[in-house]
């Protein structure tokens, strides 16, 4: 989730502000392409006339100068594909270059979320570069990620359980929310699934889920008794290991929907088939806590980013539907684009009444859920 490390949190005064509770749209019974381009409209509409400042930021993001919500915001207009939004792209993308450092990273000077901030902007700049107009930023973003990737240049072999990870900046311990994002970030902008830091990364996957075998060597998953637990993901095996969910009795850490579906995706991108047994395992528990009215195990806590990070995992999946533990198949892209539009504000934004992980932002939460909406809608072709 975004947890952000203890020295940046009193940076983000900005969030303590709540917004009026939001009223549910009246939606069908179940959402179709035209319903959920309607919303997109209405929040993108939000999002350039009412959360866009004149240097094409959104918002103060963590409290200092920063890309990185402005990087979701941009995204997720671009995403949107409107004509009328590119202007307000165009600021937003300048704005965030206007973060880059000799060091090739794209962040604020000094800042504690450097990798999050920079894989952020890669996704956009991956995103927009059209005729290869931003290879040269992408170029040293990339170096900039890989070096502060946790292996042998920091002293971690891969026995160490921080190995292969990435945390938000450099002295940052990893965990599996950052990590998502560089692996995600590196294959948008061309990385093979064979790439050593994916792969390296993978390992690093493997040892944040709750699953017993040759790819965990962690304590973890043995103390995380079970079915409840089994093939669940949690935040970090590193410096003891956390899970946002909380410990189990036997000191285990607690899977987490919107980690599972993070280290799904994650696998996936690593190259690992449907037939792997920690796809399986990850898909099963999925199945089982099969769900868009909670993050399961968080209940309302990181709400929108669940939906954002469950959209682009069953995306990648490749299934048109899911089937629960129970055997019933789901149409994802409707369940998932109901939920979402039933939470949008008069006003096109979204807001989570949940503070944690910084979703009393609007800006934050309605990129969230503009990115989920863009994965709602039907696969080109069909």
């Amino acid at each position: 989730m975004h947890r952000l490390p203890r020295p940046c949190r009193p940076l983000v005064p900005f969030l303590v502000a709540c917004l009026a509770l939001p009223v549910a749209l009246s939606t069908a019974a179940a959402a179709d392409p035209t319903a959920i381009r309607a919303s997109i409209a209405k929040g993108a509409t939000y999002l350039v006339e009412q959360a866009q400042a004149a240097d094409g930021s959104f918002a103060a993001d963590l409290g200092q100068p920063s890309p990185a919500i402005t990087a979701l915001a941009v995204l997720a207009l671009a995403k949107a594909d409107r004509p009328e939004d590119e202007a307000a792209i165009e600021k937003g993308i300048k704005f965030i270059l206007s973060f880059r450092q000799p060091d090739g990273g794209i962040h604020g000077k000094e800042s504690p979320v450097s990798n999050y901030e920079t894989a952020l902007s890669m996704l956009v700049l991956a995103a927009r570069n059209k005729d290869g107009r931003f290879d040269k930023e992408i170029k040293d973003a990339q170096g900039y990620i890989r070096e502060l990737q946790w292996d042998d240049g920091e002293g971690k072999g891969r026995t160490d359980p921080a190995f292969g990870g990435a945390g938000y900046g450099r002295k940052g311990r990893p965990d599996l929310s950052n990590t998502q994002f560089m692996i995600e970030a590196l294959r948008s902008v061309g990385a093979s699934d064979t790439d050593p830091a994916i792969q390296k990364a993978l390992v690093f996957v493997s040892r944040t889920q709750n699953l017993v075998g040759p790819d965990n060597d962690q304590p973890f998953p043995a103390k995380a008794t079970g079915d409840d637990q089994k093939g669940g993901f949690y935040y970090t095996p590193a410096a003891d290991g956390e899970s946002q969910a909380g410990k189990t009795p036997e000191g285990g850490l607690r899977s987490y929907g919107s980690m599972t579906y993070a280290g799904l995706k994650s696998m996936i991108y690593a190259g690992l088939k449907k037939d792997d047994p920690r796809v399986k395992a990850a898909v099963k528990w999925l199945g089982k806590h099969y769900t868009f009215k909670e993050n399961p195990g968080l209940g309302q806590s990181g709400l929108f980013y669940y939906y954002h990070t469950a959209a682009k995992s069953l995306a990648v999946l490749g299934e048109d539907t899911f089937t629960d533990e129970a055997g019933k198949p789901h149409d994802w892209r409707s369940e998932l684009a109901d939920a979402v539009i039933g939470k949008q504000r008069p006003d096109g934004s979204w807001v989570n009444e949940d503070r944690r992980f910084m979703e009393d932002n609007p800006k934050l939460v309605t990129s969230y859920a503009l990115l989920a909406l863009a994965y709602c809608l039907p696969p080109a072709g069909k």
